[in-house]
């Protein structure tokens, strides 16, 4: 999860693409890159679902702390990068 401006993004990245196609998606609370045509669409459907989750709860994307973006994330079968802590 990505957050600019208060405002916070899921961004997809997919590097599987070997059709020289480039694949963006945008869409409520998230902005999908790259991939090959069945990888970018299943991180489109992914993001739905997360949308869905959100919206069954009755919360925005920026109301998550991270446990509760990973117990969805995980319900949508996400796969999740942590950041490292520099040190």
């Amino acid at each position: 999860m990505v957050r600019a401006q208060g405002k916070a993004k899921i961004l997809g990245l997919g590097l599987d693409n070997d059709d020289e196609k480039t694949r963006v998606t945008k869409g409520p609370n998230f902005h999908l890159v790259g991939g090959s045509q069945e990888t970018h669409e299943c991180m489109q459907e992914k993001c739905i679902k997360f949308n869905e989750h959100l919206t069954a709860q009755g919360k925005q994307l920026e109301d998550l702390d991270r446990d509760e973006f990973s117990d969805i994330a995980s319900e949508c079968g996400m796969h999740i990068v942590t950041p490292r802590n520099k040190s």
